[in-house]
């Protein structure tokens, strides 16, 4: 314990004054941190990268000290994990929470459409799935040429079909729905999300927007990703709705509208044996950003990895060379962990309770010094020689001039008893 103490204070240390922590497995070069593999990328064109929060050192160690590392993180001996064009990803055990693997899991990143993720989360539980609701305008607001199922305005949609337009077509329209329908409205789901996500103890995410649309403050991690996919596949709704590989949007008769059928965009449920469903993402500014889980042998695991190009790889195809990585490391490996909900509010709270509460002496505070020229009391009384000496010369002068015109007055009243 008194070891692992050491290790995270080091690690508080070094990320304030600056310097690279060094990740766990073989041992970087001095004063450098290893270097994740990196497919080469083509050249994009992208909107300017947002300047995202100062680090926090306490929330770089979130999940354990290893984990605050810039850089390649893995079990000691273990093999190389594969070259991904991935800026930052992480690989954990959904059941354990023991973190594999990881590339910067504590680097902000932008989420595109992963952050529908942390809106299940937060309202999947909340909702009726068998509740019809009527779409409005405002749900249909979002930006031109951006993902959409196809809501219609006054269509009556039931909750369950929003939640599949959501994960499979991953419709921006039915993100608002979803929010407006669990908090009052789009703004009132964001502030829910962001709640929700500090009680996950997901630190560094912060939403703008329900669908992960870009917006400005808008962040995420590798490791808060993982945070919030764990809490989704513990509910079995989201795991039934992830592995759904079609469903019907229904007609609209009142508004001479035929129904169509939407299809699953993520190809891990199609081509990754034991795939049990994830999220993809993209905008032009977050580039591809994926969340993926599997079973093997008994295992379930999950990767997520932001900031990645689709080629020479695809998103879920990184997604899945992770994932095989993962499955051939040994049950105990581990670098860090997956904190579990309420837990960081547990460990702040703790020193509170635990602190002894001291029985206060009862005393008689003086009045306030008021006004300036209780201020320059207040500092003569608390022995400040800056004012003493020059309010003595004044009081001084004060007395002086006071014998003087005390001396005057004397002369005056003599002079006229004597004229009189």
């Amino acid at each position: 314990m008194r070891a692992r103490v050491l290790a995270a204070a080091t690690v508080v240390a070094l990320l304030a004054a600056g310097a690279p922590v060094p990740a766990a497995g073989t041992p970087p070069a001095p004063g450098a941190a290893v270097p994740c593999p990196r497919l080469p990328a083509p050249k994009v064109t992208r909107p300017p990268r947002p300047t995202p929060p100062a680090p926090v050192p306490e929330q770089q160690v979130v999940g354990g000290a290893a984990l605050a590392a810039a850089g390649l993180v893995t079990p000691p001996g273990s093999a190389p994990p594969p070259a991904v064009t991935a800026t930052t990803w992480l690989v954990a055990d959904l059941d354990s929470g023991a973190v594999l693997g990881a590339c910067g899991p504590h680097r902000y990143g932008t989420p595109a459409s992963t952050q529908k993720l942390l809106l299940a989360a937060t309202l999947l539980n909340r909702l009726d799935p068998k509740q019809v609701a009527v779409a409005t305008r405002d749900d249909l607001d979002i930006e031109p040429g951006s993902s959409a199922v196809g809501l219609l305005v006054g269509g009556r949609y039931q909750v369950e079909t929003l939640w599949l337009g959501l994960l499979l077509q991953s419709g921006n329209d039915a993100a608002n729905m979803l929010a407006r329908l669990g908090a009052g409205s789009a703004r009132a789901g964001v502030a829910e999300m962001n709640a929700e996500a500090r009680r996950l103890g997901a630190l560094q995410t912060h939403a703008v927007t329900p669908s992960g649309l870009d917006g400005p403050g808008q962040f995420t991690s590798a490791y808060d990703l993982a945070l919030i996919a764990r809490a989704c596949f513990a509910d079995p709704r989201f795991g039934r709705y992830a592995l759904t590989e079609r469903a019907q949007i229904p007609a609209q008769p009142a508004l001479k509208k035929s129904g169509f059928q939407i299809q699953n965009e993520n190809q891990l449920i199609y081509r990754y044996p034991g795939a049990l469903g994830g999220k993809t993402g993209f905008t032009e500014l977050a580039r591809h950003s994926y969340v993926g889980a599997a079973q093997r042998g008994g295992r379930r695991l999950v990767v997520t990895l932001l900031g990645a190009e689709a080629r020479p790889v695809r998103g879920w195809q990184q997604g899945a060379q992770l994932l095989d990585w993962g499955f051939a490391l040994p049950r105990d490996a581990s670098v860090g962990n997956l904190v579990t909900p309420g837990e960081l509010d547990a460990v702040e709270d703790e020193p509170a309770r635990e602190a002894p509460v001291a029985t206060p002496t009862a005393r008689t505070e003086p009045a306030p010094w008021r006004g300036p020229g209780g201020t320059a009391l207040r500092r003569m009384a608390d022995g400040d020689w800056q004012i003493i000496v020059p309010a003595a010369g004044l009081l001084a002068l004060a007395v002086g001039a006071a014998a003087v015109l005390a001396a005057r007055r004397g002369r005056s009243r003599r002079n006229g008893r004597r004229r009189a």
